[in-house]
């Protein structure tokens, strides 16, 4: 009993603690002539970190165009991704931008804006062959995330990918989908960063990874990735939520009304669309 009032007290004091810093650092930058962005920097095409630590790519682009349009001080800096939702409730940030999902489990600690992309999840491998038998690279498999509707899709995933070796980043939505639904047919293996995982495809030390189709897109088109390919369906629909947004911390309303401002003029003026084609050569609207 001992014991379990004792980590019982710490839990406590270390939530009345977190609560104490966010509310501090809400009370500070009540004013928002400036704020800080957290961006991973080595989510091509979506972020980007250049020779020099220049942060670039769509992302950087569009949060630019938007803190003109608020006429706010914006200074982006990079962060491991494990590290961005709790730097943010920690104050260390104020704002996340890194093709980060509406999710119900996320939305429980921090809020979003409104989305700027949506994108499909996409398979990508060494072997051509690998889940052909399912549909072609052009093909989207809409799912709803609902077990019961979505099982026989997954069940031919399931049988294609049974005894493979499957890489995905940490901490995001389609580790999620992978570990949820293949975990005790395949080997999961995890990578702190993409580029990673995408070393270890390119070598044969996994046999495919999974992750955001756009991203993918740009990582083939790089001369040491000839050997990638798209394979199986692109694996969309609601299960992955309304899309991409920024993030802010619950209490910080007032931050994220601006933002949706300058998103919706943004999205209703063309830009979000001129900046999504010239880094993914596609539409990525919502």
């Amino acid at each position: 009993m001992f014991i379990k009032r004792r980590m019982l007290g710490r839990l406590v004091a270390l939530a009345v603690c977190g609560v104490s810093m966010t509310l501090a650092a809400s009370a500070q930058a009540k004013d928002w002539t400036s704020v800080t962005i957290a961006t991973e920097g080595s989510y091509e095409p979506w972020n980007i970190t250049f020779p020099g630590g220049k942060l670039g790519g769509f992302e950087p682009e569009l949060m630019q165009n938007l803190c003109a349009r608020i006429k706010i001080e914006c200074k982006l800096v990079a962060q491991d991704w494990d590290a961005m939702i709790p730097g943010l409730r920690a104050g260390k940030f104020d704002v996340l931008m890194d093709a980060i999902m509406v999710t119900p489990e996320r939305e429980k600690v921090i809020a979003f804006s409104r989305p700027y992309a949506l994108t499909p999840g996409a398979f990508v491998s060494t072997d051509p062959k690998m889940l052909s038998a399912l549909g072609g690279p052009a093909e989207v498999l809409k799912l709803t995330g609902e077990p019961k509707g979505d099982k026989p899709a997954v069940d031919r995933l399931r049988a294609a990918l049974k005894g493979r070796t499957i890489g995905i980043q940490i901490g995001t939505a389609y580790t999620d989908f992978i570990n949820k639904n293949f975990k005790d047919i395949a080997t999961i293996r995890e990578y702190k960063k993409a580029p990673e995982r995408d070393l270890d495809l390119a070598s044969g030390r996994i046999d495919v990874a999974f992750d955001d189709v756009s991203y993918f897109a740009a990582v083939l088109q790089q001369p040491e990735n000839k050997s990638l390919a798209f394979v199986g369906p692109k694996i969309g629909g609601t299960i992955w939520g309304p899309g991409e947004a920024l993030a802010f911390r619950q209490n910080d309303g007032e931050l994220k009304a601006k933002f949706d401002a300058a998103l919706t003029a943004a999205l209703a003026d063309g830009t979000v669309k001129r900046l999504s084609q010239k880094w993914f050569s596609v539409n990525i609207t919502p």
